[in-house]
Parts: structure tokens; C-alpha cells; sequence
């Protein structure tokens, strides 16, 4: 039976997908498309298709909404970009219901506050020939994974991939909770030896993506000073070596030392 956060995050689907029908009548209609051009659906009373919007004294704004694998959609329909560290260490699964928080320095402060019952099983990384994407077989089913999760075990195609999934329930994501290097041992074993999961999944940390700001760092440099001895030799005197000769005058010999500098 499908559980209440899947139920939300099908609702906030179809909602996105009917902003998105709106603002494609919309380009139709300024682009000089006749009446008949548009394409309309059924119209409904509206719904509260799960999570909410609060404004905050301090300028903040706080939005629940539902992870899909790889963002999070908020009760407008509208995608909100999930770090891929993020949901990769946290091990985020479809239909897990986040909290977002935007500070007025413009920065995302992510967390999970209502994790989905999951599923342990057991598949093997493969690769798509056409999208080049990375897919785990499971089951007799390919699921999605993010890259930034095959890039930190990283794990090679053929791999085993221990991957976590909601709870009876059908999903395209998974999470990948760890990979077993082939030959390096059975995957049944490992996982039989691996911690039980908790009804409600495990609680993810608190992820924080700062606003975008120009930093300038100053380059410090070691300057290594090297004293060099300087000997100088000065001229000296000369020095005057005499030599008697008994036959005639003494003669004077002149040696000049040079100024040396090492």
C-alpha cells in the first residue's frame, strides 16, 4: 500500500506537471498561437499536496517538501536542487520528506525530517550504452543511482551494489548504502552481517549550502633568508721581502694581495 509520503510526492508530480502545462499555454499564447493550440486539463478543486511555506521573523523561509532521488519537490510543485554529497553520505531515499531552510544570506540548510521504511537488496552496477548513466540490476529492475555515490566507493561496472529502496513500493532511485569489489567477497554474507535497518530509516545529518561569495585569499609566501659571509681581504701593504745581495744593492720585491670576496 502506498505510503503517505509517496502519496505527496505523486500529488506534487502532478502539480508540477500542470505549472509546467500552464506555462506552455502561456508561450503559445504570446508567440500569436490560436485558442485551439492550447492544451488543457480537467479542471479539479485544489488540493495541499503535502509540505509547507513559512516565513520567518528573521527573514528565513522554511519549505517541506519530498525527495524524488534527486531533488526535492516543494508543495508548489516546484524543484528544489538537493546537493548530490549530500543525499549520497545521507542516504536519501524517494518519498523521504525534507525540510529546507533559506536564510536571508541566501544560503540552503537541508534536513531530513520524515524518512520512508526501506528495503536492503543486493544488484549489479551497470552502465547505460546510450545515457552513459550508471544503473544498478535488482531484482529484474534497473534503478537510478547518483554519480556522486558510484565516484565514492569507487566502484566499477560488474561491482555489486548494495542499495537501499522504499519500503513496498515501487521506485526509480535507490540509494547506494555500500559495493562489493568483485572478489572480494560473498554479497549475501556481507549484508547478513550488516546492522538491521530502523522502521523509519536512519536520520540523515544536516546539510548546508552556502550563498555563493567572491573570496579572496592572500597568497603567503616563505621567504627562506640566507646570510652569506662576506670575507674581504683588503689591499695590504706591501710587503717587502728584502734580499742583500753582498755584491751589489739590495733588491726590493712587491707582492700585492687583491681584494677576495666570497
Amino acid at each position: 500500500m502506498p505510503t503517505p509520503n509517496k502519496l505527496a510526492l505523486v500529488k506534487q508530480l502532478i502539480q508540477a506537471a500542470k505549472n509546467n502545462l500552464d506555462t506552455a499555454n502561456q508561450l503559445l499564447t504570446a508567440m500569436g498561437a490560436p485558442e485551439s493550440a492550447a492544451v488543457h486539463t480537467p479542471t479539479a478543486p485544489a488540493q495541499h499536496v503535502g509540505g509547507s511555506v513559512q516565513h520567518t521573523d528573521q527573514g528565513a523561509v522554511i519549505i517541506e517538501g519530498v525527495f524524488d532521488g534527486q531533488n526535492m519537490v516543494g508543495p508548489d510543485g516546484k524543484l528544489y536542487s538537493v546537493p548530490a554529497n549530500y543525499a549520497s553520505k545521507s542516504k536519501l531515499v524517494e518519498g523521504d520528506l525534507l525540510k529546507l531552510t533559506i536564510s536571508p544570506d541566501g544560503s540552503f540548510i537541508y534536513k531530513q525530517i520524515g524518512p520512508v521504511e526501506r528495503d536492503r537488496i543486493v544488484g549489479v552496477l551497470v552502465k547505460d550504452s546510450e545515457s552513459e548513466d550508471f544503473r544498478v540490476m535488482a531484482q529484474g529492475r534497473f534503478y537510478k543511482v547518483l554519480l556522486a555515490s558510484i565516484t565514492y566507493f569507487k566502484s566499477e561496472v560488474g561491482d555489486e551494489v548494495v542499495i537501499l529502496v522504499p519500503k513496498g513500493t515501487a521506485s526509480t532511485w535507490a540509494a547506494v548504502e555500500n559495493v562489493i569489489k568483485k572478489g572480494e567477497g560473498d554479497a549475501a554474507a556481507i549484508v547478513a552481517a550488516m546492522p538491521a535497518l530502523t522502521p523509519a530509516g536512519t536520520q540523515a545529518p544536516v546539510a548546508k549550502v552556502p550563498a555563493p561569495k567572491v573570496e579572496i585569499k592572500a597568497k603567503t609566501e616563505t621567504l627562506k633568508t640566507e646570510t652569506h659571509k662576506v670575507v674581504k681581504l683588503a689591499a695590504t701593504k706591501p710587503v717587502v721581502e728584502k734580499s742583500i745581495d753582498t755584491a751589489k744593492s739590495s733588491a726590493v720585491k712587491v707582492e700585492v694581495l687583491p681584494s677576495l670576496e666570497i
